[in-house]
């Protein structure tokens, strides 16, 4: 659970920052269009488990049985076992202008019912990409960050930490063609927001006319559109022109936003929020319930009558003093943090604070509950 001393610093750093105004580059806040990372995707079997892959399951021997084919041996599905072998998903990411012979990491996850994948290798599996065309290869041994001990089948006992059936290989996949890389169309080059915003978009189309004049300007809240200067139309100055844009400082807009995570207790307040003129008042009802056996007995030397025991619940209900609070107008975060403060209100309580706000009108802020 969160302190409301420590909430309070996080609203004041928030308020500080939008004091001063944060600086940032273009490269933090955008990605080239064209130039991003892509995702691959193959299916393969991890072989080596010990008894803990699937169990025979259709689709599992049909891949085993067309691996082994591969290599001149013909069995039929039914006459293997896959006790030792696992089928398996793999995902990658490829960045752009990754070459030949590039490593990347690899993902490997269990398709079946295997119950780990400790200590298994992968078998050489395609990676393809959203073209169906294979960009990379991938294999090696397995590193799981978890294990799995016991009998998970209900008749004893079983110790698992973390997911033993998910696994890593690092630098397990090569790059055997790279992915067609096309940042410059129609002699422009767009830089998308991370982050859509209007406002974002337009001092950073401003941003760059400081530096190249008429050159650039937003497409939407997520495209920032710039022409390539003639000085820079080969590819060895189209880099060098990237590098500079990417350079490029502004002061992107920060929206107003609370977002609350009811779960851990964590609240986000961004610099942006503000309160109108309200009064709250907020106060707990505590109920306490405790249930207790009381044994009654016949008296002693009594020839008649039976022991009984009769359940007792005793109920108690407590409400904290609320006082009805007036707020003004605040336009930063520690002005906020110092006003629910005074209420003594915990973190579960601010969360009922601003959705009663926000539902009143007195919250100027986008309210996100998680």
């Amino acid at each position: 659970m969160i302190r409301l001393k420590e909430l309070l610093f996080v609203f004041a750093l928030a308020s500080s920052l939008t004091s001063y105004g944060v600086v940032t580059r273009v490269r933090d806040l955008t990605y080239v269009f064209g130039a991003q990372d892509n995702q691959l995707f193959g299916i393969g079997l991890v072989s080596g488990l010990n008894n803990d892959g699937d169990k025979n399951l259709v689709s599992t021997l049909a891949a085993f049985a067309n691996t082994l084919q591969q290599f001149g041996i013909s069995l039929p599905p039914q006459a293997l076992s896959s006790k030792n072998v696992a089928l398996v998903q793999i995902t990658a990411e490829i960045p752009a202008y990754a070459k030949q012979g590039s490593k990347i990491n690899v993902l490997v996850a269990a398709m079946g019912d295997a119950k780990s994948l400790q200590g298994g290798v992968l078998m050489q599996t395609y990676l393809f990409g959203v073209d169906k065309q294979i960009y990379a290869m991938a294999q090696g041994p397995v590193t799981v960050g978890g294990f799995s001990l016991g009998n998970s089948g209900g008749g004893g006992a079983n110790v698992q930490k973390n997911h033993p059936t998910t696994a890593r290989i690092i630098n397990g996949g090569e790059v055997v063609q790279p992915i067609p890389v096309n940042m410059v169309r129609n002699g422009a080059i767009d830089l998308i927001l991370r982050e859509g915003d209007f406002t974002t978009a337009a001092r950073m189309a401003a941003a760059i006319n400081t530096n190249y004049s008429g050159s650039s300007y937003a497409v939407d809240a997520r495209t920032v559109r710039v022409k390539v200067p003639d000085a820079y139309q080969t590819p060895q100055a189209q880099v060098e022109f990237v590098a500079q844009l990417q350079a490029i400082e502004l002061n992107p807009d920060t929206a107003a936003r609370i977002v609350i995570n009811e779960r851990t207790g964590t609240i986000l307040i961004t610099g942006r929020v503000k309160i109108s003129v309200c009064a709250i008042s907020h106060g707990n009802i505590v109920v306490r319930v405790a249930e207790s056996l009381d044994v009654s007995q016949p008296s002693p030397f009594s020839t008649q009558g039976t022991t009984q025991v009769v359940p007792r619940t005793d109920t108690q209900v407590t409400e904290d003093q609320a006082r009805l609070k007036a707020f003004p107008d605040m336009i930063t975060v520690d002005r906020i943090a110092d006003h629910l403060n005074s209420l003594g209100a915990t973190p579960r309580d601010l969360m009922a604070i601003f959705q009663l706000m926000k539902d009143a009108g007195s919250l100027q802020a986008e309210l996100l509950v998680q």
